[in-house]
């Protein structure tokens, strides 16, 4: 069923609201090009003409973090997207730059300690982290700043998009359960795409949708183990006690839809990832921007199923071109849950 969007920006364009409390400075350590030599290692002398694969690399420097990654996916799909979310010192100044261009609008908040970092070396079989460089918690007076800086910006957008700390420590739990509670009193759709305590605290708050992948559904004690039977009574249980619709992400399975019609699954087509990471990023922000243009959840589960298929076979999170995306959408299947036998 589709609704048609009463509220979206100028031609129907939705204006999507990214909460991200911690952005990051994320630094890749990719391997060079084939046939790159070493360097010389006097001035003068000509480089050895031996690949030297650890010499040379290709070095890559972005904005990161789960909320940025949302909005650049969001971004794609042709939303209008701001972004509220504390920056500051060396680091911060560098993030705020780099987005300059990225066609977002950045409500920032000041933040005296700054923001973190990691550096990333892909060029092993496995992502290695070199280093990270965790932000410290927010201040009283940040919180406050961040609160109201998200809840002015919120009523003016089409639908909210709640992302979590990392780490956790950053913002206190009760904080996204506050601002979920007040921004659908003021009868604004929210999307909450968190874990743990914070998880906790956004489904008493009643969101629109709440998404959570099925480790974090477990890791919350929220459901035994990660069947599906498990996974889907423990949606059932959240939507009775407010949430509108949950979505759990189960990594290359499809992802389940609880609502308070049933359950069913997000099907499509089997594609092979080149990085699995920021499939969960890409569906939340398809999810907002279907409802932010008027779709109902199952229509906004379709698009952000496709948007996370898609992310994985690119390099680069929340990434994807939106005329793909949604002739991929045309391929994901809304399939009812059928309870497996328990024996």
């Amino acid at each position: 069923m589709h609704a048609s969007p009463s509220s979206a920006g100028p031609g129907g364009r939705p204006r999507i609201c990214v909460v991200a409390p911690t952005p990051l400075l994320v630094m890749e350590i990719a391997a060079g090009a084939p046939g790159q030599t070493s360097a010389p290692t006097t001035p003068g002398t000509a480089p050895s003409a031996q690949p030297d694969e650890r010499a040379h690399a290709d070095v890559h420097m972005h904005p990161g973090g789960q909320g940025l990654w949302v909005a650049r996916m969001a971004v794609s799909l042709g939303a209008e997207v701001t972004v509220c979310a504390p920056f500051g010192g060396e680091l911060g100044g560098s993030v705020m730059q780099m987005l300059d261009g990225a066609d977002l609008t950045i409500h920032a908040v000041n933040s005296a300690a700054g923001n973190g970092a990691y550096v990333f070396d892909l060029r092993g079989e496995d992502r290695e982290t070199v280093a990270h460089m965790p932000p410290p918690a927010l201040t009283r007076h940040e919180l406050d700043d961040l609160y109201g800086t998200v809840l002015v910006d919120a009523l003016e957008s089409d639908v909210l998009v709640v992302t979590g700390a990392e780490p956790a420590s950053v913002v206190p739990a009760s904080f996204f359960g506050r601002i979920i509670g007040d921004v659908r009193s003021a009868g604004k759709p929210v999307v909450a795409d968190l874990s743990g305590d914070a998880a906790l605290a956004a489904a008493e708050a009643g969101p629109t949708v709440l998404k959570m992948s099925h480790e974090e559904v477990v890791s919350a004690d929220l459901a035994d183990d990660e069947g599906p039977a498990a996974l889907r009574e423990a949606g059932r249980r959240l939507v009775a006690g407010g949430v509108g619709a949950m979505v759990i992400s189960r990594a290359e399975d499809p992802a389940l839809l609880v609502t308070q019609e049933g359950a069913s699954y997000a099907v499509g087509p089997v594609v092979s990832p080149l990085d699995h990471r920021g499939a969960g990023d890409s569906m939340t922000a398809g999810i907002a921007v279907g409802l932010g243009r008027g779709l109902d959840v199952t229509e906004s589960v379709r698009l952000g199923a496709a948007a996370g298929a898609l992310n994985v076979t690119r390099r680069g999170l929340g990434t994807g071109r939106r005329d793909q995306i949604e002739r991929f959408a045309e391929q994901i299947t809304i399939e009812d849950a059928q309870d497996e036998e328990t024996g």
